[in-house]
């Protein structure tokens, strides 16, 4: 039988104190961020589990925990990798009286995300766990949990102004700077640059939103490119008309030197760059799934963004479950690290 993991043991493969450890995984007072996250995550490998759920293993009733997630487009897997970081984190910890279901929405439709987040409220779960692509949508659902006194945490967008307990996700503003910083340092400063935003609607999805300021945030005050920024925004997410939409902006445009796309469709706009040869354009985007590492491994992507889904998927449901059994209530931001990938350590993350 596998000894069970202790305190003692975290320590000693993190290389801090048992007091550290302690304080981490209890909430009790300041540790820094680094230190933090590297103790979750080999507490994490080391599976291990804390006496606090000693309350959920004798609850009456398991808790009950809905995780509502966007369902997978056909062509990238990112929001699969949140699914499957929820699923296995909830089947490690069923027997402490956890009982965690999945409720998916259409990503590009804001109706379906309320429809379905109507379903849930009308559950009356323990406690939720909500991807809020969708802003106004969100603050209504957020406003309707608030009232049924049920806890929220956010996965991988935050929604400013609601009563979020926790958020587990990328820092979505500096996600931005940085992919701004890449381009910034790869184009010559006099080449022009194409932002692409491709989303129903681009003021109600938070995280692109914030992004896309992040971006010009970075090229206004700390880059050195003194082109232009030219932006298109697709609202209909169908090949044909990324092809359209940004095959007429780079025709309008021959001084463009560099695409960089919002979201995790960026294979969508390698796809056009592939057919039409065009070789001569640095291309950074998000996520590393899919079709978008295809479209790396063959040379049209440069630079991906990773987000770390899975494990964010898995750190809601153990905030989760650390407040429900415990009443600890998680970090508010909990922010993920900002990975860049090329070709060259693609293998990694695959």
């Amino acid at each position: 039988m596998t000894k069970q993991a202790t305190i003692k043991d975290i320590a000693r493969e993190a290389g801090v104190s048992i007091g550290t450890v302690d304080r981490v995984l209890h909430n009790r007072g300041e540790v820094a961020k680094a230190t933090r996250d590297r103790i979750l995550d080999i507490a994490h490998m080391l599976h291990y589990r804390p006496n606090l759920f000693a309350r959920a293993l004798t609850a009456r009733n398991p808790f009950r925990v809905v995780a509502l997630l966007p369902q997978t487009d056909g062509d990238n897997n990112y929001w699969t990798a949140h699914t499957a970081g929820v699923s296995l984190e909830a089947k490690e910890l069923t027997h402490y009286s956890l009982s965690v279901t999945i409720e998916h929405f259409d990503m590009h439709n804001a109706a379906d995300f309320e429809a379905k987040a109507l379903m849930v409220v009308e559950q009356k779960p323990d406690g939720v766990i909500m991807a809020p692509i969708f802003t106004r949508e969100a603050v209504a659902v957020a406003q309707m949990l608030d009232k049924e006194d049920v806890p929220y945490i956010f996965v991988d967008t935050f929604i400013d102004g609601t009563n979020f307990m926790g958020f587990v996700g990328e820092d979505a503003f500096l996600s931005g700077k940085v992919a701004a910083s890449i381009i910034d340092f790869g184009l010559a400063p006099e080449r022009d640059i194409l932002m692409v935003n491709i989303a129903p609607s681009l003021d109600n999805t938070q995280h692109l939103k914030s992004r896309n300021e992040g971006f010009i945030s970075y090229l206004q005050a700390e880059g050195r490119n003194r082109g232009k920024q030219m932006s298109v925004e697709i609202i209909n997410v169908e090949q044909d008309e990324v092809d359209r939409a940004v095959g007429q902006a780079l025709d309008d445009n021959p001084n463009i030197g560099a695409v960089w796309v919002s979201g995790s469709k960026s294979h969508m706009v390698a796809r056009l760059l592939e057919r039409t040869g065009r070789r001569d354009l640095i291309v950074v985007g998000y996520d590393i799934y899919g079709d978008n590492a295809d479209y790396m491994r063959k040379g049209w992507i440069d630079f991906l963004i990773s987000q770390q889904p899975m494990q964010q998927g898995a750190r809601t449901v153990r905030a989760m479950l650390n407040f429900l059994a415990e009443g600890v209530k998680p970090t508010k931001m909990e922010y993920q690290k900002v990975e860049i990938v090329n070709a060259q350590n693609l293998m990694f993350y695959q």
